[in-house]
C-alpha cells in the first residue's frame, strides 16, 4: 500500500492539526524534561554541602535587595527543594521545600528568565498559593540558575512579607548572584570529577 492509499483510508490524519499545549502542559513538559532532571542529578544538587556552598549568596542577595529572605531552590518535577537559605523561618525552613504547585520559582525555571512578584495579592498566578495565602509572602524575585548545558535547574531568589518594587538594578544584582551560584555549582562538578 502506498502513501496515497493510506491517506485515502485515514483522511482524518490529513486534516487533523495538533492542538497547541495548554500553559499547564507546557509547564509540566518543562519541569519533567529528562535532560534537565539528569542535570540536577549530575550536579548532586540535593546533597547537604550545597547549602554550605551557596548559603552566603542567599544572605548577600537578601541584604543587597533589602528583603528578609534569600534562598536557592532546586525545582524538581513535583517539588521544589530549598538547597540553601537565609531568613526562611518556621515550617518552610524546616521542611526544606514545597510541592512544585506552591512554588514561585517554577516560573523562573520554566521561563528561563527573571520572575518578579511585587505584590502576591495582585498576581493572578501566585495569589492563591499557600505561600501567599498562609505564609504571607507578598513579594518575590527569582533568577534562574542555568547551567553550562543550558538547563535551568533552580533559582536564586529573594522574598518578603510586604509588597516591594524591584528596580532594574535589583534584578541585575540578583542576576549576578545567580551567575555566581552557577559558577560555584559548575566548579563543584569539575572538582568532583577530578
Amino acid at each position: 500500500m502506498d502513501d496515497l492509499e493510506l491517506m485515502e483510508l485515514f483522511p482524518q490524519f490529513l486534516t487533523a492539526q495538533a492542538e497547541p499545549p495548554t500553559a499547564a502542559e507546557a509547564v509540566t513538559h518543562a519541569l519533567t524534561d529528562r535532560e534537565r532532571l539528569r542535570e540536577i542529578t549530575a550536579l548532586r544538587l540535593t546533597e547537604p554541602d550545597v547549602a554550605h556552598i551557596l548559603g552566603d549568596l542567599c544572605r548577600a542577595a537578601s541584604r543587597a535587595l533589602r528583603l528578609p529572605i534569600g534562598f536557592v531552590s532546586i525545582v524538581l518535577d513535583e517539588a521544589q527543594y530549598v538547597a540553601a537559605q537565609h531568613g526562611m523561618g518556621e515550617w518552610l525552613g524546616e521542611a526544606g521545600g514545597t510541592p512544585v504547585g506552591w512554588s514561585f520559582c517554577e516560573y523562573a525555571v520554566v521561563g528561563m528568565q527573571a520572575f518578579v512578584v511585587e505584590d502576591a495579592r495582585q498576581h493572578s498566578a501566585i495569589r492563591e498559593t499557600p505561600l501567599a495565602t498562609q505564609d504571607g509572602l507578598r513579594c518575590y524575585a527569582g533568577m534562574p540558575i542555568v547551567t553550562s548545558r543550558g538547563c535551568a535547574v533552580g533559582s536564586l531568589c529573594v522574598a518578603g512579607p510586604d509588597a516591594h518594587v524591584f528596580s532594574e538594578a535589583d534584578l541585575q544584582t540578583l542576576s549576578r548572584y545567580a551567575t555566581e551560584a552557577t559558577r560555584r555549582l559548575e566548579t563543584r562538578r569539575l572538582e568532583s570529577a577530578a
